[in-house]
């Protein structure tokens, strides 16, 4: 009797043996902390992804790239799995500083279209082929993260778009309701006229290049400086130099909550700047698409030294569905006031059809 059970279970075991290899075995396992179901096919991954896109991400620096670590301890994938560029640097580098890191992160289906760094820096070197002096572009859609920079290392003058600076600096000392009406007045003159002597007037109250900095300081800006003294007939507010970080750091601050500006003085920037006069809301409107709101600031300085113009626009864009867009085109080198502002005008148009669609 036990010799026949043990002849039964012997030729089970070889009965097993032989059935367990057809069985199929899965063996790609999801890595830890990230679902396959949120990871896009890589050909669908060209560009930016949302900064705020929900899971931690580490920068790394070039050589490195291919490697980032999500919320949890597994590993989330390389680029090319699912994984995608956050922030473009200049000259079509990509970077969330623009210093040439890459910034990488897990995408989930719901994520926005990326801004293709190599096809927008391709379309504006063809663009700008020919025409004279340095250009720098930065737009950023302040909803998302979605970021582009234009040889963002150039650092040129403001022109009249340091106004927008004079009076930031004029509100976080004393805020637009206990203002005096003629400093109002002012304010309103040096940014929806462009008055230059509205601007001194404001400067020498704010403290002159002093006091500019110290704003600048409390906004975050890194490269703009204001230079002291009279230059000709004016102070010399019009030769600042500094970047388009900074002049997008500075358009975000007129929307932001973080800003250490009030709410109700960052709308009445961005009222005076949504009324400049007709003739001078050129510019960044060029990319509004129709019912959009634009507030902004440009500036235009023939050169003492070159007899050529300094041409600059600065703003925001607001879409239908309250998205702000901040932009800053920076330009030296025009023969003519309207050359360079075919130039910003051009260079924005160009950017901004990789961001969104108008709408018919």
């Amino acid at each position: 009797m036990v010799a026949a059970v043990a002849k039964a279970i012997l030729r089970l075991v070889v009965v097993l043996a032989l059935i367990l290899p057809l069985v199929p075995v899965n063996r790609s396992q999801e890595p830890a902390g990230i679902s396959v179901a949120a990871v896009p096919k890589a050909e669908s991954m060209r560009g930016a992804v949302p900064e705020e896109a929900g899971t931690r991400r580490d920068v790394l620096p070039g050589p490195e790239l291919g490697r980032a670590r999500t919320a949890g301890d597994g590993l989330a994938g390389t680029a090319g799995d699912g994984l995608a560029r956050i922030g473009v640097g200049a000259r079509g580098g990509v970077g969330a500083d623009g210093q040439g890191n890459m910034a990488v992160a897990s995408v989930s289906r719901e994520a926005v279209p990326g801004v293709s760094a190599e096809r927008v820096s391709a379309r504006l070197d063809r663009f700008l082929r020919g025409r004279p002096g340095p250009v720098t572009a930065m737009v950023k859609d302040l909803a998302t993260g979605r970021v582009y920079r234009y040889h963002a290392g150039e650092r040129l003058i403001t022109a009249s778009t340091a106004k927008v600076q004079i009076l930031v600096a004029l509100l976080l000392r004393t805020p637009w309701k206990k203002l005096p009406a003629e400093v109002r007045r002012d304010a309103e003159m040096m940014i929806r006229y462009s008055d230059n002597h509205a601007a001194d007037r404001l400067w020498t109250r704010i403290g002159g290049a002093d006091g500019f900095n110290r704003a600048g300081r409390r906004l975050g800006l890194k490269h703009t400086v204001g230079v002291p003294g009279q230059c000709v007939d004016l102070y010399c507010w019009g030769i600042t130099r500094t970047s388009v970080d900074d002049q997008v750091r500075l358009m975000a601050a007129l929307v932001s909550g973080r800003s250490p500006l009030k709410a109700g003085d960052r709308k009445q920037v961005r009222r005076l700047m949504g009324e400049v006069v007709d003739g001078q809301n050129w510019g960044i409107s060029a990319a509004a698409c129709a019912g959009e709101r634009v507030a902004l600031k440009n500036g235009w300085l023939k050169r003492v030294s070159t007899k050529r113009w300094a041409v600059i626009s600065v703003g925001l864009i607001t879409d239908g569905d309250g998205r702000d867009y901040a932009l800053a085109v920076l330009t030296e080198g025009s023969p003519e006031v309207a050359y360079g502002v075919a130039t910003v005008e051009g260079v924005v148009e160009r950017i901004m059809r990789d961001f969104r669609d108008c709408r018919a």
